[in-house]
């Protein structure tokens, strides 16, 4: 029995897949498991229309068998088999699938449309060496009477001899690598270990997956203890039991499954005790076919704004898991979405870890973020209450998901944007819109830390007296937002804080004008004694009893400002707002400042550091000097 080598360019690649290719050495199990599903695939295909396959449906399966003693784990299949010539073809040349051959040989047959094959590429099998240092193959083809033994050590090459074996199929022995500091291999052994792998990877395999599981019990032993109580001891039985489910719950039909039981496999499966706000069943067909079950929480997650949380739904092709998370099926912000998708259409690569950017890929992603968006929209007309429990606990996220790649996005989410007009009532964009009183010609926003200190900046005082309502925005990000959507239903949005409010007249601006000229020694005066702590002292043409406020020029604003601030070091200064104060001629502060400007220049410089100093608080703003401040104001008393 000679030894033979694998082809270079297999050589190279094996050493590659045992060191680098898959990110966990668990998939292997996945892996043989899919191999003996397409196996098994293959001989129900074929007894479709040969009678003397003699085998039913019910009659196949895979058998998962660990022997600790010997350190190996079997995984055993009744399918198709392989001849020596498919043993070499298939094994012995990496990247060779006889899977793909079967599908592109019975592409436009009916009958095969309806088997999966999952394996399409020849290199899963070779993942077995990540946790193995021999690798037995012993296969009998069916309609074949001699069975082969392909083995091999790696890289150095395999042997096929004939051998003996009963009947048709295929038996994967793996004998598991000595433990050592990075990986406890014997683990592979271990029956819980096993059951854990089958239920992440291969728990939707069609075909039953069994294993003898042994299930100790007390039994009498006929003797009595001193006290006269029966004796007992332990036995142990073993059952084989199927480990897997076999046909997911989003693989079958609407008339079988009802939402109930889709929520009951929500809580189950993403361990949740709490309903989903909305369940989203789909199944497409047409370009791209898949299958996908998704759900919207009811509630945040523990971990949803922490690093630890992986976004993205479970992505399957033909009932096996290919990723835990796939972001790429979900735009960012969506990334609360739990679910699972199932696609036989999918182009994998070799490791079947990562997907290709590929157009069915893509399809796939937009039909859901579609379905998404329909969904809460749905949610928002029927149940606004609910939606504005959704929006409490992942509106963020659909804000921040709106300005991420350059705000690419934000049109599509214009409609499910929601915001406070007071404490305890929400308004949709469009519905501002359509709620504007006729005289009103834009939209009036202000972001600040909360609903209620938005409500009470001075600038907003005037607003409000005039009955128009303000948009409340409490996330630094809201103020990109605006920016980016410019305009609702040909309505301009305007920040009360920085931009003109545009309720005074040409007579009232001309007055103000007026005003100002008279009281160009008071507003240089405050200027000369703030220095470069503001740009810019004015009269306000906002504020109606407060004395002063803190406003802005230019395209920087406090709230950006302090966006810049928070961020890490960059080693460039963070751009810095051009600030002005505001007063408003018509305060007894303005009054009392006027006058001191005239006989008491101290006096004049403390009051004017005060009101700068209240209108710092009023906008969110902290003090240099807390205690400083605190003292110039009780120095007037």
């Amino acid at each position: 029995m000679s030894k033979k080598q694998f082809k270079a360019e297999s050589k190279r690649l094996l050493d590659l897949m045992i060191n680098s290719i898959y990110t966990h050495k668990e998939i292997f199990l996945r892996e043989i498991i899919s191999n003996a599903s397409d196996a098994i695939d293959k001989l129900a295909y074929r007894a479709l229309t040969d009678d003397q396959v003699g085998m039913g449906r019910e009659d196949f399966r895979i058998l998962i068998s660990a022997d600790k003693e010997a350190g190996t784990l079997t995984v055993s299949d009744n399918g198709i088999g392989m001849t020596a010539e498919e043993l070499e073809q298939n094994l012995g040349v990496i990247a060779k699938s006889g899977s793909m051959a079967f599908k592109a040989e019975h592409g436009g047959d009916g009958k095969a449309a309806d088997t999966d094959i999952i394996g399409q590429f020849g290199v899963g099998f070779y993942s077995a060496f990540m946790v193995s240092d021999k690798v037995t193959v012993i296969s009998r083809a069916y309609g074949e009477e001699i069975a082969h033994r392909w083995e091999s050590s790696g890289a150095d090459g395999y042997t096929i001899t004939e051998c003996e074996k009963e009947s048709a199929g295929t038996e994967v022995i793996m004998h598991m690598k000595p433990d050592d500091d990075n990986e406890r291999y014997s683990e592979y052994l271990m029956p819980w270990k096993i059951m854990r792998l089958v239920k992440k990877y291969s728990d939707y395999i069609r075909w039953p997956i069994q294993m003898d599981v042994e299930h100790p019990e007390a039994r009498e032993t006929g003797e009595k203890n001193e006290d006269g109580s029966p004796k007992y001891e332990t036995v142990t039985s073993t059952v084989r039991e199927t480990i897997n489910s076999q046909v997911p719950i989003w693989q079958r039909s609407k008339s079988e499954v009802t939402d109930e039981d889709c929520m009951n496999f929500y809580k189950e499966h993403f361990h949740d005790n709490t309903d989903p706000a909305a369940v989203i069943r789909i199944n497409a067909e047409g370009q791209v076919s898949y299958k996908a079950l998704l759900f919207i929480p009811g509630r945040q997650f523990l971990d949803y704004l922490t690093s630890s949380y992986e976004p993205g739904p479970e992505l399957y092709s033909s009932g096996v898991m290919i990723m835990e998370h796939c972001t790429d099926l979900l735009a960012e912000s969506f990334y609360f979405v739990r679910g699972v998708v199932d696609s036989p259409d999918l182009s994998l690569n070799i490791s079947r870890e990562m997907l290709q950017h590929d157009r069915q890929l893509k399809l796939i992603a937009q039909n859901i973020n579609k379905r998404v968006k329909n969904e809460l929209l749905k949610m928002l007309a029927n149940d606004r209450p609910k939606y504005e429990e959704f929006y409490n606990n992942y509106g963020r996220q659909l804000r921040y998901g709106a300005v991420a790649n350059y705000g690419q996005d934000i049109e599509s989410l214009r409609e499910l944007l929601l915001y406070n007009i007071d404490a305890d009532k929400t308004m949709t964009l469009k519905e501002y819109a359509g709620n504007m009183p006729s005289e009103q010609s834009v939209i009036y926003y202000a972001v600040g830390e909360s609903v209620a200190k938005i409500l009470r900046l001075p600038q907003a005082e005037l607003v409000r007296s005039k009955g128009y309502e303000l948009l409340c925005m409490t996330d630094e990000v809201d103020e990109y937002i605006v920016e980016q959507l410019r305009e609702q239903d040909g309505k301009k949005f305007c920040n009360i804080v920085t931009d003109d409010l545009g309720l005074q007249t040409d007579e009232e601006k001309k007055e103000l004008e007026a005003r100002e000229a008279e009281a160009k020694e008071t507003l240089d005066f405050v200027k000369e004694a703030l220095g470069d702590k503001v740009a810019v002292v004015r009269l306000s043409s906002k504020l109606v009893s407060a004395p002063a406020c803190l406003t802005t020029e230019g395209s920087v604003t406090l709230e950006m400002e302090r966006y810049f601030r928070k961020l890490p070091p960059t080693g460039m200064e963070p751009p810095k707002a051009r600030r002005v104060l505001e007063l408003n001629a018509d305060s007894h502060a303005f009054a009392a400042l006027a006058e001191a400007v005239k006989g008491d220049a101290e006096r004049a410089r403390k009051l004017a550091d005060i009101l700068h100093c209240q209108a710092l608080l009023i906008a969110g703003e902290e003090l240099d000097d807390p205690a400083g401040y605190a003292e110039e104001v009780c120095s007037l008393f």
